[in-house]
């Protein structure tokens, strides 16, 4: 059976990262679980797979990380999902987990995720990077749709970022004319600015077949690249070599992505959602508004 004709169920959730950069906020506590207005990270990362249609949901975990799994339970009291939170059993969602005991980088993260996926496509959301979208999963909807397709290897979503920050992140390499989908001919891991071939990164969505785990096979048979971690660009690079296709698919203007992985970031996707909220997001709006103008009267 042609696994690209077939409906992607099942989402994978990296959350084995140490968020050093985040210490001592992180010392004990996932930086995944860092709230960002009325909830954790990781929880607007399930709502988005769930919104679109991801019913089986794996998260990668490590030391320091079971209050992940623990939020996902039912309230220990009540045994009923507490105020602001999906009824996932009513939703037939299933959560698994498995631990990477060894920060070896995503590509060994995704790995672990093989017997899960059970040959079939998958969905990959890291764990501390938030959507923000008009509309739940419309990001995630269009990637899967160009998965399926155009019948490819894997597809990434991609943002156009700063020159300044092409270091940061895993860098594409568009084949042909860039749209709000294209095709991709490469694609490098934190390149120098001066050697980036473009400035579209990828932003923290993914869409694979299970080829990618011998491409990942492949990566570790020889030592650790950046970091001394396995990366999932150089998987993915393996895949090209291999002659087979790889497509990435815009964000959209009204499209953000919120990168919980600094202290920077993290405030700013901290202000901006917690300005959404319908209760208190106006009061929170007048109160920026005075210390702006230097008045911090109540």
């Amino acid at each position: 059976m042609d696994v690209n004709k077939q409906t992607i169920t099942k989402c994978v959730i990296p959350a084995a990262g140490l968020g050093t950069r985040l210490r001592p906020a992180t010392k004990i506590q996932p930086k995944e679980m860092l709230p960002v207005g009325r909830k954790p990270t990781i929880q607007y990362v399930v709502e988005e797979a769930i919104a679109a249609g991801l019913k089986s949901i794996l998260i990668i975990t490590g030391r320091t990380k079971r209050a992940i799994a623990d939020h996902f339970d039912l309230d220990f009291v009540t045994g009923k999902p507490i105020e602001g939170e999906l009824d996932y059993e009513k939703l037939g969602v299933r959560f698994f987990f498995v631990r990477q005991a060894q920060q070896m980088g995503l590509a060994d993260a995704v790995s672990h995720a093989e017997a899960f996926v059970g040959g079939e496509p998958f969905v990959v959301c890291l764990g501390d990077t938030i959507i923000g979208e008009p509309e739940p999963a419309t990001l995630l909807k269009r990637l899967v749709d160009t998965h399926v397709r155009r019948g490819a290897s894997a597809t990434v979503a991609a943002e156009r970022v700063r020159p300044q920050d092409v270091s940061k992140y895993g860098i594409l390499k568009p084949l042909s004319r860039v749209g709000d989908e294209f095709q991709l001919a490469d694609l490098i891991e934190k390149p120098a600015p001066e050697h980036a071939p473009s400035r579209l990164a990828i932003a923290s969505r993914y869409a694979f077949n299970a080829t990618i785990f011998d491409a990942i096979r492949a990566v570790k048979a020889n030592p650790p690249g950046k970091g001394g971690e396995y990366q999932l660009t150089d998987a993915m690079r393996e895949l090209l070599s291999n002659g087979d296709g790889m497509w990435a698919v815009r964000l959209a203007a009204n499209e953000k992505r919120y990168d919980i992985g600094n202290y920077e970031s993290y405030y700013k996707a901290f202000v901006e959602l917690s300005l959404q909220d319908p209760e208190f997001g106006d009061s929170v709006r007048r109160h920026l508004k005075a210390l702006l103008a230097g008045n911090r009267g109540r």
